[in-house]
């Protein structure tokens, strides 16, 4: 009574969507639709951001994006509502 192994044919199999998942930080949102930033950073600087990134195995702008939200929290309340209020009159 051995169970039988074989793949079910592939009219029953769930069809996958070919290429990458998307991954931007929300269900759904592809990383390619986001603006892109060209920005000058001293070598080692960009030797650190890439190391971490490969150590991390994540992608640079999530290394960057982590560090502006640390960024963010080491401000004073102060500089964090200010940050925030400039954002909303930036839109």
């Amino acid at each position: 009574m051995g169970r039988d192994r074989r793949k079910p044919p592939r009219s029953e199999q769930p069809r996958r969507k070919s290429g990458r998942p998307p991954a931007g930080v929300r269900e759904g949102e592809r990383v390619k639709d986001y603006p892109q930033v060209s920005l000058r950073l001293p070598p080692e600087t960009k030797d650190k951001l890439r190391a971490l990134s490969v150590v991390a195995a994540t992608p640079q702008w999530r290394v960057v994006s982590a560090a502006l939200d640390c960024f963010f929290r080491e401000r004073s309340q102060a500089d964090q509502r200010r940050v925030v209020s400039f954002l909303r009159g930036s839109r």
